[in-house]
């Protein structure tokens, strides 16, 4: 009789606390398990997300080959419509800056230059890598310079640090030195860029450009 007290007791004890503390037992289980199927599905949902930007992107960039490089009539509605897919539905990607480059070579081709500065000025806003801010910065200067806006592309590149792309900023700011008429300077900051660009593509048009100053400059 006392083992059967004992275990009367025992239910009425366990009845009692599953009556405290059952139902904050429950919703405890229901979050927790909630939570765990929430964050699975999140990371299938940004999954997704970056699969959906990384096929835009290289349709983007095929794009871009076929009709800007290949194509002498190009047609720019495909260039288009995907890089602002990229730019409304991926804004918070890096794929979705690199499609507002490449916007804004297209606004550059087509000497659309208000429309490339506001793609670049669209990078600058949301980049958060320094080298592509460094990269966006660069070819906002030599659209102003294509504008005939020396001062703000010089204002652009003097508080600008080129990091890795010395030859670029330097072969930028023997351009302006030479927009201006100011050849020294301009052969000063070629013979700068040549000694950054060793083996880099642009390099025999960066020496074309230097010896057209001839060696009486700098």
């Amino acid at each position: 009789m006392a083992e059967l007290r004992t275990e009367e007791e025992q239910l009425e004890a366990l009845k009692s606390w599953w009556k405290e503390n059952g139902r904050s037992l429950l919703i405890g289980v229901v979050v927790a398990v909630s939570a765990v199927i929430g964050w699975q599905g999140w990371q299938s949902y940004t999954e997704r997300q970056a699969t959906e930007a990384s096929w835009l992107y290289q349709n983007l960039v095929e794009a871009v080959v076929r009709e800007l490089d290949e194509n002498p009539n190009p047609q720019l509605e495909t260039i288009m419509h995907l890089g602002s897919q990229l730019k409304e539905n991926h804004s918070k990607t890096t794929y979705s800056q690199f499609a507002a480059l490449l916007l804004a070579r297209v606004a550059v081709q087509t000497q659309d230059y208000s429309e490339a500065l506001t793609q670049l000025d669209w990078v600058l806003e949301r980049a958060s890598e320094e080298d592509l801010k460094v990269v966006a910065s660069l070819r906002k200067a030599r659209v102003l310079l294509a504008m005939n806006q020396v001062d703000e592309a010089s204002s652009l590149l003097s508080g600008l640090s080129p990091r890795s792309f010395t030859a670029l900023y330097y072969e930028l700011l023997g351009d302006i030195a030479l927009q201006k008429g100011d050849l020294n300077s301009a052969a000063q900051a070629y013979d700068q860029a040549l000694a950054a660009a060793e083996n880099m593509p642009n390099q025999p048009v960066l020496q074309m450009k230097r010896d057209e100053l001839g060696r009486e400059a700098g």
